[in-house]
């Protein structure tokens, strides 16, 4: 066989890598489309659970985004809709009825409104399955608009932005949201709802959710003592020990007097392993530990003592500042976020 010349070889060579950009292409056309199906299919079956939302508050009439969570008409809502508002009315279908608030709780950034009908609901997912790059789809009404499907992705999970601390993990997503699209419903790709748009970024280039949990847990305490029920164990200060234990450096370096903590057996110098459901490694994992803590609940508290692992039933007490303004989020763009100097980083409260 004539062995070819370098023209025909890389003739060849062009049409070799031609097919193969151009397979790639259809490679990567082919992906975008079943992404776009998908978003479509998420969007078809859930948008008939979310809702357009109505208020009128000391200044003016508000308008947002809600979701049903069960087939009675409960609605989960960001606490700048449906918190200091009043006069709810709900758009959903051709209706338009009227709907009372059952919970604001603007530690979570989040509210709980009902209506008195038989309605659909989103399913509820697990915020805690998602990581970085983790695609989500927000459902929402913005500005005037038709609720409308918007897609992107999980970019962090935060604990802080801008020096404002948050009461509990915050799921930062990729997706822009505009005026009339706060508590709108972050889906996973199941079309589970993950989380509730509480805020936007800059340039509305992005937005903050709270995890679904953060809502699933004070609808708990609503259903179980009709009323939010912060906890407080009454370990009050940590620092970063020189060394971890357990893979842990959170130290408990105070406990007050005659609190739950106390009276279980606690002490200053124990290392925290875990707050309830929640394993700690730095101080600043006490923060979201402590979110889920319930008044009156025991609350299984493991500490490092020595070389001793310990197990501490504890039954919570109500958080002494649950009523006065300090477990209230700051004003400022972004529900939820407790402000702290930075030499206070280590010393969150449970």
């Amino acid at each position: 066989m004539r062995p070819l010349s370098g023209s025909k070889r890389s003739a060849i060579a062009f049409a070799l890598l031609f097919c193969s950009g151009a397979g790639l292409l259809f490679a990567q056309e082919q992906s975008a489309s079943a992404i776009s199906q998908q978003v479509r299919e998420i969007f078809a079956r859930a948008a008939k659970a979310v809702v357009k939302i109505h208020g009128i508050d000391e200044h003016s009439e508000i308008c947002g985004t809600g979701f049903f969570v069960d087939p009675t008409g409960t609605i989960y809502t960001a606490y700048t809709v449906g918190g200091e508002a009043g006069n709810f009315t709900i758009e959903f279908g051709d209706k338009r009825i009227p709907a009372r608030q059952l919970v604001a709780d603007i530690r979570s950034g989040t509210a709980i409104l009902k209506v008195d009908e038989t309605t659909s609901a989103l399913p509820i997912g697990k915020s805690e399955e998602l990581e970085v790059a983790t695609p989500v789809v927000a459902i929402g009404y913005p500005l005037d608009l038709p609720k409308t499907p918007n897609f992107g992705m999980i970019a962090g999970l935060d604990r802080k932005c801008l020096g404002r601390y948050f009461s509990t993990i915050h799921l930062r997503a990729n997706v822009p949201i505009q005026r009339g699209e706060a508590g709108a419903p972050l889906l996973n790709m199941k079309g589970e709802v993950v989380g509730i748009v509480v805020s936007s970024l800059e340039n509305n280039s992005a937005c903050y959710a709270v995890p679904i949990e953060a809502a699933e847990k004070i609808r708990s305490d609503f259903v179980r003592f009709g009323e939010t029920r912060h906890g407080w164990i009454g370990v009050h200060q940590f620092s970063e020990a020189p060394k971890a234990a357990a893979g842990s450096r959170v130290e408990i370096t105070q406990v007050v007097e005659d609190t739950p903590a106390a009276q279980s057996g606690i002490k200053p110098g124990d290392i925290l392993l875990q707050l309830g459901q929640k394993k700690i490694t730095e101080p600043v994992d006490v923060f979201d530990a402590s979110f889920y803590v319930t008044a009156g609940d025991v609350v299984p508290v493991t500490v490092m003592r020595g070389n001793e692992k310990r197990i501490f039933h504890v039954r919570a007490a109500l958080h002494p500042d649950s009523k006065t303004s300090m477990l209230l989020a700051s004003p400022g763009t972004i529900p939820g976020a407790i402000p702290m100097s930075l030499d206070e980083e280590a010393s969150p409260s449970p």
